[in-house]
């Protein structure tokens, strides 16, 4: 038999199946005639229910006899108090939640004329269903073997496509994991935010115009940043992702403890840097002058520390860059020496090991570095009278210290 249960207000068409009902002469439910009934075969009769409640069994009477029941059901008709949401895109696809009563049973959710995309029965009280593209304010009905229920209104509204007009930062490591802010309209419901091909690793609906995303891992170069919504997928904002910088080189490699130096960087993924540090000390100034190079202001320090620089792509690796002490001077020997060249000068003091050049007024003399405290060098020629010996250094000049040129005597 087929349904096992109908409207208590009868009318609901039944199969009966069996045998031997060629010459049937009724069809009973309960005590109650079927309203009509159709012979369509020995084995198979037509039966319209006539009202009734509870549950009846259903018998055929032949000139033989009358058969034995099955019984039949009069379910009570479903209703529908609530729908949640009432709104949704004409796109269809939400999914609403269905309250009322004498929902088991239920074959059918419609909302207007349109069947539910899908539908679950989850209990006599509630059912969940997936709303069809639609248009305007329909009636949501709930059929089960009781009938059809009242209706419950759910309206369509129009959706926008969502629009994207910026992405800030527009560029990011390779390995992904920054934040970043799109901004558009009708962004609310956004359902998915991709980099290229491969969904954000997390986002945030924030407004109708604004998103917060993190970006997933990516290939170096450009990507096309695409938001999805019930109004569907927005236009692509231009992401870039970003190589780690590295570092290959400074020069030069050392510098006065009291900062200053212009400092040029070599590596590659250079553009775009943010910061120089010098240790955890940010460069003075510093300027990009390609991928490749970038020059730097050395800030005050000490010590050998490690020169880093930060891009959209990451934190370098460190190349060490050493503070030298500014040498000084606490004696000569000898202190004088003849007009022409070739004396041998002992200079002693510290901060020596460095030393760059060793002037005698304003002309070089030639030098040997022998220890940190001690350099020795050869008096160039010059004209009788004292004159400032200095070292140089990467760490600066030195104090000055007097050498005296003495003529030679005469008669």
């Amino acid at each position: 038999m087929s349904p096992a249960a109908g409207s208590p207000g009868g009318g609901t068409p039944v199969t009966l199946t069996g045998s031997n009902f060629t010459q049937a002469t009724a069809v009973r439910f309960g005590p109650n005639f079927a309203l009509s009934y159709t012979v369509v075969s020995a084995t198979r009769i037509t039966a319209v229910a006539p009202p009734g409640s509870g549950t009846v069994q259903i018998t055929v009477t032949t000139p033989a006899g009358t058969s034995n029941g099955v019984a039949f059901g009069y379910a009570a008709a479903p209703t529908l108090t609530a729908i949640s949401p009432a709104t949704g895109p004409a796109a269809g696809g939400t999914a609403v939640t269905l309250t009322g009563t004498n929902l088991l049973g239920a074959t059918a959710v419609r909302f207007g004329a349109v069947n539910a995309t899908s539908f679950t029965v989850v209990s006599a009280t509630q059912i969940t269903a997936v709303a069809p593209l639609g248009s305007g304010t329909v009636q949501v009905t709930v059929t089960t073997p009781g009938g059809t229920s009242n209706g419950v209104s759910y309206t369509y509204v129009a959706v926008p496509v969502p629009v994207l007009t910026s992405v800030s930062p527009g560029q990011g490591p390779v390995g992904g994991g920054n934040t970043v802010t799109l901004t558009g309209s009708g962004l609310t419901g956004v359902t998915a935010v991709t980099f290229g091909s491969t969904p954000a690793l997390s986002f945030t609906v924030v407004s109708a115009t604004q998103i917060t995303a993190v970006a997933p891992p990516g290939a170096a170069g450009p990507v096309q940043i695409t938001v999805t919504g019930p109004g569907g997928t927005s236009n692509g904002v231009t992401y870039f992702y970003v190589g780690v910088p590295t570092l290959t080189g400074a020069a030069p490699a050392q510098g006065p403890t009291s900062g200053g130096t212009a400092v040029t960087l070599t590596g590659t993924n250079l553009l775009g840097a943010t910061a120089v540090r010098f240790g955890a000390v940010n460069a003075t100034s510093f300027t990009v002058v390609s991928a490749t190079q970038i020059t730097a202001v050395a800030p005050p320090g000490s010590g050998t520390v490690q020169i880093t620089v930060v891009t959209p792509g990451g934190t370098s690796n460190g190349v060490p860059y050493t503070y030298v002490s500014t040498p000084v001077l606490s004696s000569l020997s000898p202190t004088q020496g003849p007009l022409g060249a070739g004396t041998t000068v002992t200079l002693f003091g510290s901060g020596l090991t460095t030393t760059s050049s060793v002037l005698f007024g304003s002309t070089p003399a030639p030098f040997t570095v022998v220890s940190d405290i001690w350099v020795t060098a050869i008096a160039p020629s010059g004209p009788a009278g004292p004159v400032n010996v200095q070292v140089t250094t990467p760490g600066g000049s030195s104090n000055s210290l007097v050498y005296t040129r003495v003529g030679p005597p005469g008669i």
